[in-house]
Formats: C-alpha cells, sequence, structure tokens
C-alpha cells in the first residue's frame, strides 16, 4: 500500500468516527433514549473497515469506538469504566465487526486484482495473436527478396534490384514501426514505469510529428490548424509524437478515397485538443464502439496477407493517453472520413501564475 493510500486511509477513518461521535452527541441531547448509540457506532467502524485496506483502520476504530461510548455516552458520563458488562460486550460486537468485514474486504480487492491481471494476460494474448501474422508478412517478404538477390544478382537487372531493396526498405521500416509501439505497450503496461511529462511547446511538437511523417510518406500532405499562440503542454513528447504518427499513418493506410488529412489543435479552457480528420471512407458504425477495445486487434488483421496495423496502433495510442490521464475518441465525421480526438492539459501561462 502506497504512502497516499495510507493517509487517505486515515482521514476517512479520522472523518468517520468524528462524524459518529458528532452525531451520537446530537442523539444524546435532543432524546432520551441512548439504544441508537452503540449501534451507530458499529456501522462507522464497518465502513472503516469496508472502505479501507488492511485490518488495522477497524480495528483501531472499533477500539476508540468502545472508549467514546464508555467516556461520552454511558452513565456517569466523562469518566472511564471499561469493565462494566455492556463495554465488554460492544467491544466484542465491533471488533468481529472490523475482522469480518475487513475479511471481506480483502478477499474482494484481492479478487479484483486477479481478474485485471487475467484481463492483462488476455489482452497480450489476443495482442500477439493478433500481430503474428503481421510480423511474419514483411520479414518472409524480406527474406525472398534477399535471396533473391543472392542467387540471381547477376540476372537481374539495376531496375529489378533497386525495386526488391526498395521493397526490403519499406518492409523494414513497417517493423521498426511495429517494434516501437510493441515496446511502447510494454512500457506503458508496466506499472514500475511512469510517465514522466515534461513542458513541451506545441509548435516544437508539430514540427518534429510532420518532419518524421514525411521522410516516410513524402506525397502525403497535411492541412495544419494550431493556435498562433505560443503553448507549452507537459506530456512525455516521445509518446505523444507516436500517438500522432500512428493517427496519421492510420489515416493513409486505411482511409480508403481520402484526398485531405488534418491535423489540429484547439485551445479549450485549460486543455488542448488534437484532432487528426480525414475526409476518406470513414469507420463502419458497428465498429466505433469496439475499435480502441483490444478485440478489435484480432479483427484488424487481413486474411489475404496484407498488413494492418490499425489495431496496434490504437491499442499503443489508447495505452499511452490512459498513461497522460486523459482518453482518445473517434467519430465519423458528417461529410466523411474518421476524426480522433484526445485532449491534454496545458501548462500554466505566466498570467495565470
Amino acid at each position: 500500500m502506497t504512502r497516499k493510500q495510507k493517509h487517505q486511509d486515515f482521514l476517512f477513518s479520522l472523518l468517520v468516527f468524528i462524524c459518529t461521535f458528532v452525531v451520537n452527541l446530537l442523539i444524546r441531547k435532543l432524546f432520551t433514549t441512548q439504544a441508537l448509540i452503540p449501534m451507530i457506532f458499529v456501522f462507522g467502524v464497518f465502513l472503516i473497515s469496508l472502505k479501507t485496506h488492511g485490518y488495522h483502520y477497524g480495528i483501531i476504530s472499533s477500539i476508540f469506538s468502545v472508549v467514546a461510548v464508555n467516556f461520552a455516552f454511558t452513565y456517569p458520563f466523562n469518566t472511564f469504566d471499561l469493565f462494566v458488562e455492556e463495554s465488554i460486550f460492544s467491544a466484542i460486537i465491533m471488533l468481529i465487526v472490523a475482522i469480518f468485514t475487513s475479511t471481506l474486504n480483502i478477499r474482494v480487492r484481492d479478487q479484483e486484482k486477479l481478474k485485471a491481471e487475467n484481463e492483462r494476460e488476455r489482452m497480450r494474448g489476443n495482442l500477439l495473436r493478433a500481430i503474428s501474422h503481421d510480423l511474419r508478412t514483411p520479414l518472409t517478404s524480406i527474406y525472398g527478396s534477399t535471396s533473391t538477390l543472392i542467387s540471381k544478382y547477376d540476372n537481374l537487372s539495376k531496375e529489378s534490384q533497386l525495386k526488391l531493396l526498395g521493397e526490403i526498405q519499406e518492409d523494414s521500416e513497417w517493423l521498426i514501426r511495429m517494434v516501437e509501439n510493441l515496446l511502447s505497450v510494454t512500457k506503458i503496461d508496466d506499472k514500475k514505469v511512469e510517465i514522466v511529462k515534461t513542458p513541451t511547446v506545441l509548435d516544437e511538437l508539430i514540427d518534429s510529428v510532420l518532419i518524421k511523417f514525411s521522410k516516410n510518406h513524402p506525397k502525403q500532405k497535411i492541412i495544419v490548424n494550431i493556435p498562433d499562440d505560443f503553448v507549452d503542454i507537459p506530456m512525455d513528447s516521445i509518446l505523444i509524437e507516436q500517438v500522432l504518427l500512428n493517427l496519421l499513418e492510420n489515416a493513409v493506410f486505411h482511409a480508403k478515397g481520402m484526398t485531405e488529412l488534418k491535423l489540429s489543435v484547439y485551445l479549450e479552457g485549460n486543455k488542448a485538443t488534437f484532432e487528426v480528420a480525414d475526409n476518406g471512407c470513414g469507420i463502419p458504425e458497428n465498429e466505433l464502439d469496439k475499435i480502441f477495445d483490444d478485440h478489435y486487434v484480432a479483427t484488424a488483421t487481413q486474411a489475404d496477407g496484407t498488413r494492418r496495423n490499425l489495431g496496434i496502433g490504437l491499442s499503443v495510442c489508447t495505452a499511452i493517453i490512459k498513461a497522460h490521464g486523459s482518453m482518445i475518441s473517434v467519430e465519423n465525421a458528417k461529410n466523411g472520413g474518421a476524426i480522433f480526438r484526445f485532449s491534454l492539459e496545458k501548462g500554466c501561462d505566466d498570467n495565470e501564475q
């Protein structure tokens, strides 16, 4: 359990105990019967045991509750007499409630952790199965091209040699991007690795994305709309670059009929909203809700041998944006095409400090 969680559990326990004590003081003042007082303390012990981690908060709160009942709510008031039968019985009841509730709470949390771990393992399995064909295809192509060059080098024309070398280069670049995506998923999935956000100038981020994108897709033009103002955004710039590159490349690979590709950034309050929009074929309506789901990875692989990295690319984007404390979404544009969108919190401007 982290220090932050311990601090939260302590504050929650203290708040519940104070609330139950104040409520019982009001009951003692307004009503003649005192029968509800022990029950309210038992309920407070139950809440503390249910919402905190481990046994000690519930047990300690039960002890303090018994002392409070004995001192402030048992006649004669404001005196201690812990050996009366009522105090002993209350202590036993509260301890039993605390122990049983904490035990049940621990079991539920353990089951949730086990379920989450099983889900992660299932996602890893789906991911590996989904990309196995995608990785095999370019490797087979590279092997075939190099074998042809070696065995028939003297018989091939220079144009044929250059064509084979170009195919090897293209497949190698695709493999590099795929491996980078897989490494990012592994990094984000590792609980020990935390995203380190550093202030990043928006103009510099977009320029870097455009330069890297143009190297792989020199013929594809991008319409860029970003604010004229100076904007810095806390982020892991390398990972956010990868998100934007993945979204832009997904449009190139999958937006059939696309003639226009846009990269836009809008400022909305303390957030900067990034959009990648195309005017291509859009996304089938029945897939919009599951396109970021791990199941979509498996459906993204073509049976005809062509490479489609839409699933793995979006899995990477989703993991990175979640690690930055935000969400990524997609919708079909009214005039055709798809719009991918996510937001990041801006840094504080000088005039806001």
